[in-house]
């Protein structure tokens, strides 16, 4: 596996399909770049997600996180677009997204983008 930034999540089958678990992740090391001043924005993603046949791989998330580093985006359209790659490549039966961001200018931003995959 790459040791480089990208957007490839990999995946490995649920080793308890029909069990209904919820795995936690939390990163506090995410970093953007502001699409407005290019300044970096700091932020502790927290994903939380209950898996129906697949699970994502630890590592293609951490480098699938640090490909964001470079980019101009706002807070709101990266946990949305986590989010939403989350689901593409997961298909989980429920998933919250959660982006805490760094204080800037005396304002502090959370994101928070959940779903559930209808039954």
């Amino acid at each position: 596996m790459s040791t480089q930034p990208t957007k490839d999540l990999t995946t490995f089958p649920n080793p308890r399909p029909g069990r209904g678990y919820s795995v936690e992740i939390e990163t506090d090391e995410f970093t953007a770049l502001c699409p407005m001043t290019g300044q970096p924005d700091f932020a502790t993603m927290h994903i939380t997600y209950v898996p129906d046949q697949l699970c994502v791989e630890l590592k293609s998330l951490k480098l699938y996180l640090w490909s964001f580093r470079q980019e101009g985006a706002f807070h709101e359209e990266l946990t949305n677009r986590i989010h939403d790659d989350l689901v593409s490549v997961l298909s989980p039966l429920s998933v919250t997204v959660r982006g805490d961001f760094n204080i800037r200018g005396g304002l502090h931003t959370q994101v928070t983008v959940s779903s559930e995959k209808p039954r």
